[in-house]
């Protein structure tokens, strides 16, 4: 896949950098120890943080910055790191679902980025470009129906949008089927150094996913 950056990333969002990565994956449901890890995690991060603490994580405050430039309201269209990780310091149920669905989100929480994680088959084209949504742009969130992506980040393929740090496109969502990952890491400001990021998603990848030829990149606008 080839990644394009229009002109208003750069200039409103001068800090961002992208983690790329691709595998060949099988699709399974969550394992036992997959959600244990998950919700340790979870656990853990109730015990240590404040629900007022949550937006000033460096990965999470830096795409509230981006949304406020890009012209989007952060606490209307919270990132989807950011929800998830209140969602722990209220002590709500999580949603066990596939491997893959649980393992990024594991490694969203863990980070501090909201990532997006696609079917690489079900993407148009090879190329995706990241810029920004417009008034009235159709797009059908994973289970929210349509989303106003007006002022959001949103990655697009030949066809439309797939992926903003909200939610992703119901389009190009994971399956039991799909058998390429593309994980989008949107790195905003930095939270955890980028080795350690690519480390975790390869053993989350290879552990529970069966992972193979994995490839990872780093690109800037």
């Amino acid at each position: 896949m080839k990644f394009q950056f229009e002109p208003i990333i750069k200039e409103k969002a001068p800090d961002y950098k992208l983690i790329a990565i691709e595998a060949d994956v099988e699709s399974v449901e969550t394992q036992d120890d997959l959600w244990r890890e998950l919700t340790a995690f979870g656990d853990s991060f109730r015990e240590c943080h404040e629900m007022a603490e949550i937006n000033k994580r460096p990965g999470i405050a830096g795409t509230r910055e981006a949304y406020k430039a890009f012209g989007k309201e952060p606490n209307r269209y919270r990132p989807s790191t950011e929800a998830l990780c209140r969602r722990f310091v209220k002590g709500l149920e999580l949603y066990r679902s596939l491997a893959l669905i649980d393992l990024v989100n594991l490694l969203s929480v863990s980070c501090g980025h909201s990532i997006g994680g696609f079917d690489l088959d079900k993407i148009e084209g090879e190329t995706l470009t990241l810029g920004v949504g417009r008034e009235g742009e159709p797009y059908e969130a994973i289970g929210r129906g349509q989303l106003n992506i007006a002022g959001l980040p949103v990655w697009r393929d030949k066809v439309g949008g797939v992926g903003t740090p909200t939610s992703d496109n119901d389009r190009t969502k994971m399956s039991r089927d799909t058998r390429r990952l593309l994980m989008t890491i949107n790195v905003y400001r930095p939270d955890m150094a980028d080795d350690d990021i690519i480390a975790m998603a390869v053993r989350l990848l290879e552990h529970y996913a069966s992972a193979t030829n994995i490839t990872y990149n780093i690109y800037r606008p």
